[in-house]
């Protein structure tokens, strides 16, 4: 039988007038794996502090077992200047350094790695260092608060394969849907100062919740309809002798009934981004471009002709590039080399992490976006303002709170409602899902999927980006790279990739042989979905042209006196065209015969 490693009686916990749990209870066994939702300022994290004694419960009881083994990964960096990875992972776990270097590897922190110094890698390695140092002190319960936050795709995934196989249980606080759904068993949501537990995943919870508020909704219609009957009966004999009786009795009848208490549900937010100009053509062309600054260039030989409208994802590991790309398309960097040009008409919004501290701080939250909303093309109502601050959670009294006054997080959410009130026919969005809670995120990934304009936007919210993308931009080993089929399929690639080298970095020599045979495997793979996704991609040109071709056919056959002239040149063009594009297809073709 599991044991209780902790328990969470009547906690009580307020600070100054905001009561954050109240009457609090839950019990967690040893074996759980738990993805911990609510919206933003429920308690969440204060729930982690609590049990990682960090804050102390106004009133209650809190129970640990003697038997936990406690760790979690820390928010802040525990590096000293200058430190190498293995020297750290040392110091910090007081273990031997094979010990170190053998868990380094799961991680993907090979020999190259563990001898250089921790504050000049990139944010997702230094998390994979804070993640082994975790895991070093060997725990059989983890607490995550909030691990996803600015991890690429393959440290992501790294942490999915682990946790996935991890015996111990842990808790996870976490805005990503996503890895709630493919760690997680069981579910705490903390809001309205309770904590309720949930034996299913993340997905069945939602559900129930749904299930839940569904059948009260009918019981309350049902009692409602009662009450009017009962009501009614009242009001027609109460006067009448013969039935006074009969009313008294429908009176406290009446009395007695209830209805179920229903609380706000989640999914309430809907944004609606105020529509731009539809306009054709390309949104923006990159021809030969360097990126990077002085001294150090990031990406070269950059070639991308991109569509309005299109919704491309900026994705790669940290310190790759992403944002890099993004301020040059920006104007904030300038480009080292090549060309950049933009649409007729366009123009850019620009939403990074930390450019809130150019607000000024004297205007309030409505005002702000009401200046914001007066700089875009056409007309843009006060209501649609206040909506939008609404959805973006500045709600009620907020939207009349000086800016100077907000935090960081309000900030940044007001920011990115002045943004998409501003009506830029392109947007770049670095990690905009930052400071927002589910149900805004998918709020927000629901409007800029319908949204007429351009966007280029880096995120590591799965979930986010699956919604949003239509074409993947990949920033890789100093090139960019455009990817037409997909996020999902970008994704199995990446993970195929993952699995390679984790069962490299862990095979003994020994074992080299079954590592090359898998890897062997995994690349007759990964040719596979590439040729797959070349196939598609050239049938769907292919459709496109030979509706063109039978167009201009039909009406050089109507009036050729007319059209010969113009249309014969394109039509020509168009054969040579379908001619080359059939010559790919059988070539795409004769690839996933090869790749099995």
């Amino acid at each position: 039988m599991a044991r209780t490693f902790i328990s969470l009686a009547g906690i009580h916990k307020a600070y100054g007038t905001r009561v954050i749990l109240d009457e609090a209870s839950v019990d967690i066994q040893e074996d759980h794996k738990i993805g911990v939702v609510g919206r933003n300022g429920a308690g969440k994290s204060t729930m982690c502090k609590m049990i990682l004694g960090e804050e102390q419960a106004d009133a209650g009881r809190m129970t640990l077992h003697d038997e936990m083994v406690l760790s979690y990964l820390e928010q802040k960096d525990p590096f000293q200047p200058g430190e190498s990875v293995l020297a750290f992972l040392m110091r910090y776990s007081d273990r031997e350094e094979w010990r170190c270097g053998k868990l380094a590897g799961r991680f993907l922190l090979g020999q190259d790695l563990l001898g250089r110094a921790i504050d000049g890698l990139s944010g997702g390695y230094q998390t994979r260092v804070k993640l082994c140092a975790m895991l070093l002190r060997e725990p059989n319960f983890l607490i995550l608060d909030e691990p996803t936050n600015y991890l690429d795709l393959r440290t992501l995934m790294l942490l999915e394969n682990f946790l996935r196989s991890y015996p111990g249980g842990f808790i996870i606080v976490s805005h990503d849907r996503e890895f709630l759904k493919r760690t997680c068993k069981q579910t705490i949501e903390v809001e309205n100062g309770r904590i309720e537990f949930y034996p299913g995943t993340v997905e069945e919870w939602f559900g129930y919740k749904e299930e839940r508020r569904s059948q009260a909704e009918k019981a309350n219609a049902n009692v409602n309809a009662r009450a009017k009957e009962l009501q009614d009966f009242i009001d027609r004999n109460r006067a009448k002798a013969s039935k006074a009786t009969q009313a008294q009795s429908k009176m406290k009848m009446l009395d007695r009934l209830e209805t179920i208490t229903i609380e706000h549900k989640l999914a309430t937010v809907a944004i609606s981004i105020p529509p731009i100009e539809e306009r054709q053509g390309s949104a923006v062309r990159l021809h030969n471009l360097a990126i990077g600054y002085p001294g150090k260039t990031i990406a070269s030989g950059i070639e991308l002709d991109l569509d309005r409208g299109k919704k491309i994802a900026v994705l790669g590991d940290n310190g790759q590039g992403k944002s890099t790309l993004l301020k040059t398309l920006a104007g904030a960097l300038p480009a080292l080399g090549g060309d950049m040009k933009w649409g007729h008409g366009i123009r850019v919004g620009h939403y990074a992490q930390h450019v809130y501290a150019a607000i000024p701080g004297d205007q309030t939250v409505q005002r702000y976006l009401e200046r914001c909303a007066a700089s875009a093309p056409g007309h843009v109502t006060t209501q649609q303002v206040l909506d939008l601050a609404g959805a973006l959670l500045f709600r009620g009294e907020d939207v009349k709170k000086q800016i100077a006054v907000l935090s960081g997080g309000e900030r940044s959410r007001l920011c990115l409602a002045g943004l998409l009130l501003s009506k830029f026919p392109v947007l770049l969005l670095d990690e905009p899902t930052n400071h927002l809670d589910f149900e805004t995120v998918e709020a927000l990934a629901d409007a800029l999927k319908a949204y007429n304009g351009t966007i280029f936007l880096v995120s590591h919210d799965r979930t986010f980006v699956s919604v949003v993308a239509t074409d993947i931009v990949e920033v890789r080993d100093s090139k960019v790279t455009l990817y037409g089929d997909g996020y999902d399929a970008y994704c199995w690639r990446v993970e195929q990739e993952v699995r390679a080298e984790t069962a490299a970095a862990t095979e003994t020599p020994r074992e080299g042989g079954t590592a090359t045979i898998k890897k062997a495997k995994i690349d007759a793979q990964q040719r596979a979905v590439q040729a797959r996704a070349k196939l598609k991609s050239v049938e769907r040109d292919l459709a496109k042209l030979e509706q063109e071709k039978t167009m201009l056919l039909e009406r050089m056959a109507k009036d050729p006196a007319r059209h010969a002239g113009s249309d014969g040149p394109r039509l020509q063009g168009i054969i040579s065209r379908i001619a080359e594009l059939e010559a790919a297809w059988m070539a795409a073709t004769a690839d996933i015969e090869a790749a099995g």
